[in-house]
């Protein structure tokens, strides 16, 4: 990934860190830096800069850094770093056209509020990998409604300018979520009725 992209993403990060936000990464961070250098830190991007020298995180390595901002209760913050890595591999939302884009986002939150834990079925029949899903399992462990979010974020990384709101449709009624199906063509209605 970018590297440039990496350090602006950190600093735009840095820049919404208050003091006490800063005090509370450098008390997580204890062991993995030292108390010594900890103290001469007085700045969000101070702190990445001794992260990247530690090999904590990376432009291919954000974990750590999205753990962080979650344990200080900065989810905000942590759509900083998924706009980076959407940026990085290749927004879907680049590459599809407007109309269908907007029918994606409409299903979408149709599906954060229906699907709760049956996302893991949907995601099967989409074709992410048991890895993935384990892995958007783990990065919003307590969130499930992230959890679909990213489900659908990674189809359409998958998909690109193939990403159609029907292959949703046709997943959900596949997995027996036809009540969701249902909701989500009822709201595609709406949106095509002026």
């Amino acid at each position: 990934m970018d590297k440039g992209g990496f350090r602006a993403m950190l600093l735009t990060i840095s820049d919404k860190l208050d003091e006490g936000n800063v005090e509370s990464l450098k008390f997580l961070c204890r062991e993995d830096i030292g108390k010594k250098k900890l103290e001469k830190i007085n700045k969000g991007i101070d702190l990445f800069e001794c992260l990247i020298e530690k090999a904590e995180i990376g432009p291919d390595n954000t974990e750590v850094l999205r753990r962080l901002l979650d344990d200080i209760g900065q989810k905000v913050l942590v759509h900083i770093i998924d706009n980076y890595e959407t940026q990085a591999t290749g927004s879907p939302a680049d590459i599809l056209d407007d109309k269908e884009q907007e029918k994606i986002n409409v299903a979408t939150e149709v599906m954060v509020e229906q699907l709760g834990r049956r996302w893991l079925q949907v995601g099967r029949k989409l074709g992410l990998t048991t890895t993935k899903m384990e892995g958007i399992k783990e990065k919003h462990r307590y969130d499930l409604e992230e959890q679909v979010r990213e489900l659908i974020t990674e189809w359409m990384k998958i998909q690109k300018d193939k990403a159609r709101v029907q292959e949703l449709i046709q997943a959900l009624r596949e997995c027996k979520q036809n009540l969701t199906a249902d909701l989500v063509e009822k709201k595609l209605q709406e949106l095509d009725t002026p």
